[in-house]
Parts: C-alpha cells; sequence; structure tokens
C-alpha cells in the first residue's frame, strides 16, 4: 500500500509544495484504508449463526397459558444476547425471526396473554381482561385496578398498522355499562400516559385506537416479523406475516414437522454444525403440539434416524397426548 502510494506521488514530488504533499498523502492513505476495510467487511457474526426455519401445521405454546396454531412459516432462529447460536433448551437464546407465516390466535389465548404477560406485574391498572369475538369485531372486557375495580368493555376492528403491528380500533367504548367518549375518557390521565409513551410492554395508545406489537407481547421466544393483513374466522385471529423478503413457501415435505437447516444449532446434548433437524409429527392426522419447555419430555416418547448424508429426523409424540403418570416397577419388569 505504502509503495503503491509512492508510485502515485513520484512524479510530482518536485513541483508540488511541501505543506500539500502532506495532507493529500494523510487523505488517500485514509481513502485507501477505508476501501480495503469494504472489501474485507464480513457479515456480521448474528447473520452468519442464523438457522433457517421452517414450520407447517403446528400448535406451538408459549407457555402453559399461550399458545398459536402455525399454519405454515418460514424464517431464521437468530441468536440473541452473547449466545454464539441458538439453544433449544434455552428459550431465550434466540428469536424467532419470519419471513412469511399464517399465524392464529384465538381470543381465549390472546386474552392470556394480556393476562399472564402484558398486564401481569402485582400492581397492574388493568385485570380480569376477556376476549370474544362478534361479528367480526373484538369485544375487550375487563376492570379498572385504579378506579376500584370499574368494569370497562371496548369493541372494535382488527388491522395491521403499516410498520406490522396490530391495530384495534375502537368504535365503542363503555364503563359500567356507560358509554365513554374515547380512550382516555376511559383510562384516565395517569394509565393513559402510560400506554401512550410506550410504557406498557407492547401496548400503546393513538387517539382511539390501542397497538399491540407481537414483537413484545408473547412470551419468549420473542418472534420478529411484519404483520400485512388480518382476518377473522370464528374465535380465531388469522394474521399473515410478509415483507421485502417474503417469498411463497415450498413445503419440504408432507405432514406435520419443524425443520431447522444450516449453521449451528444445539439442541438436547446435541451441537449439531451445518444443522440438518428435522422434528416430524408421529401422528399426521392432527396438528404437531409442540412446547419447547417440555421437549425432550416429547423426544423420549418418539424415536430418531439418522439420513445418509448426517442430518437427524425425530419423531416427536405431540405434547397434548403425553402421558404424566410413570410406569409402576412392575410394569417395567414385564417389558
Amino acid at each position: 500500500m505504502l509503495q503503491f502510494l509512492r508510485n502515485l506521488f513520484s512524479p510530482f514530488h518536485a513541483s508540488l509544495p511541501l505543506l500539500m504533499y502532506g495532507p493529500l498523502f494523510v487523505l488517500l492513505c485514509l481513502a485507501a484504508l477505508a476501501i480495503a476495510a469494504g472489501q474485507n467487511s464480513q457479515p456480521s457474526d448474528k447473520q452468519l449463526s442464523t438457522v433457517q426455519t421452517q414450520m407447517r401445521n403446528v400448535r406451538y405454546h408459549f407457555s402453559d397459558a399461550v399458545m398459536v396454531e402455525i399454519k405454515s412459516l418460514s424464517g431464521e432462529l437468530v441468536p440473541v444476547g452473547n449466545n454464539e447460536f441458538p439453544i433449544f433448551d434455552d428459550k431465550n437464546s434466540f428469536s424467532l425471526r419470519i419471513n412469511a407465516a399464517e399465524i392464529a390466535i384465538d381470543s381465549s389465548n390472546l386474552a392470556n396473554v394480556l393476562n399472564s404477560y402484558v398486564f401481569a406485574r402485582p400492581h397492574s391498572p388493568l385485570t380480569e381482561l376477556s376476549i370474544i369475538v362478534a361479528n367480526g369485531r373484538l369485544k375487550v372486557k375487563g376492570k379498572l385496578r385504579d378506579k376500584r375495580d370499574i368494569p370497562f368493555e371496548v369493541e372494535g376492528i382488527l388491522s395491521p398498522t403499516a410498520d406490522g403491528k396490530l391495530r384495534l380500533h375502537s368504535e365503542k367504548i363503555k364503563a359500567m355499562h356507560v358509554p365513554i367518549k374515547g380512550l382516555m375518557g376511559l383510562f384516565g390521565i395517569e394509565l393513559g400516559g402510560l400506554i401512550k409513551e410506550g410504557k406498557v410492554p407492547g401496548v400503546q395508545a393513538q387517539e382511539d385506537d390501542l397497538i399491540l406489537d407481537l414483537e413484545q407481547i408473547l412470551p419468549p421466544p420473542h418472534i420478529e416479523g411484519k404483520v400485512v393483513s388480518v382476518r377473522i374466522e370464528g374465535e380465531k385471529i388469522i394474521q399473515i406475516f410478509g415483507g421485502p423478503d417474503g417469498k411463497p413457501m415450498k413445503n419440504i415435505r408432507g405432514g406435520n414437522y419443524m425443520a431447522y437447516k444450516n449453521n449451528r444449532l444445539r439442541f438436547n446434548k446435541l451441537v449439531m454444525d451445518d444443522v440438518d433437524l428435522i422434528l416430524i409429527d408421529m401422528d399426521p392426522n392432527d396438528p404437531l403440539d409442540f412446547y419447547l419447555e417440555h421437549y425432550k419430555e416429547q423426544l423420549s416418547a418418539g424415536y430418531t434416524k439418522t439420513t445418509p448424508d448426517s442430518g437427524l429426523r425425530v419423531f416427536i409424540r405431540d405434547f397434548n397426548k403425553l402421558h404424566p403418570a410413570k410406569a409402576s416397577p412392575i410394569d417395567d419388569k414385564k417389558r
């Protein structure tokens, strides 16, 4: 590099004034270093450590109280914090970045999200929330704890926001069965300020609309993705995720499954390099019922196969079909 710069300047060194020569030399050095750095730049460690994932027909349990239905999903597991790669046994070690998906959550599970996660702290201003779907609209009921548990009701329509969140546009607002003018009239200054300023995780207020951020309101592993459309089917809220990188999903196999591929992943006691792992439903007649916190129990009730190119196929039993009662010693001797 220095020799290149000397050669560049050699024809002019006699004619350039010394005061001009020095600063120009420094600027060219800096420019050359910047070009070299750009040429040698590499993707971040997080990008290199993402694991591609695809899911089809899965009932995914985030917690004992919160479950969603994943009809289809393509995306990536992204390590978070100081983790070098996703770890199945630690739901806080990664997030799920969604490129394209169709995910449903019913009204009771959405209410559980609000009660057990968003407004779960001891002195939460809202309590005893319930949600029902009627005529394509969401009806949210609950109590205002700061106002002596006054019952309230908000009814509105769900739609996606421009940045991929869920908007509940409030059409009817009542407190003690009496119509109220606006959300701030219902919540009051204190609670209204908390929600408006985004101090309640995943919930914000914009005039008479409540904005729900699924990236924040769902328990870990947290999701990253944009909702592009919403529809109501019975008690289910169907959300379509997509974005600039979203592509039509091509199923890699039939049946119900969760597939993971590329880079590195820790699964039970196994650390897989160049991951090729598929969790397959032993009973294809209904969705794969999966609970990350109990996946080892599901594994032990199934079996595994290794492919010729060292891939792992794990046939697991649905979580809701496990029998927690252990066999007696007499039964074990008979086997």
